[in-house]
């Protein structure tokens, strides 16, 4: 059975940085794509960043790009989102999840199940940006 922990989330102004973590206490994520996901009330799920093994790509959406980094630590089999230059709008539960039938986030579906498969997910952190 594979757990995802997330942790790092908290209370913020508006302007202000987070480090999500995600960690898997008893599996190894090497091998594996990592993706963040976040959801916030009344809206869906959506696709916030991922993160590959195999070639070290990493994606983002729109929403983000230029302002939240997802990072890879391999020695301590922890995944990361910096997230800086925080807005109200980023308030949301963050999910990490993992893919355990690639090992590359898939180009332009990383998000869809056309691309990756994620299979396991943590029970997410809440981010809570303030204006």
């Amino acid at each position: 059975q594979v757990q995802l922990v997330e942790s790092g989330g908290g209370l913020v102004q508006s302007g202000g940085s987070l480090r999500l973590s995600c960690a898997a206490p008893d599996f190894t994520l090497d091998y594996y794509a990592i993706a963040w996901f976040r959801q916030a009330p009344g809206k869906e799920r959506e696709g916030v960043s991922c993160a590959s093994y195999s070639d070290g790509s990493t994606y983002y959406s729109d929403s983000v790009k230029g302002r939240f980094t997802v990072s890879r630590d391999n020695a301590k089999n922890t995944v990361y989102l910096q997230m800086d230059s925080l807005k109200p709008e980023d308030t949301a539960v963050y999910y990490c999840a993992a893919d355990l039938q690639h090992s590359r986030c898939v180009p332009h579906a990383w998000r869809t199940r056309q691309g990756n498969n994620y299979s396991y997910w943590g029970p997410g952190t809440q981010v809570t940006v303030s204006s």
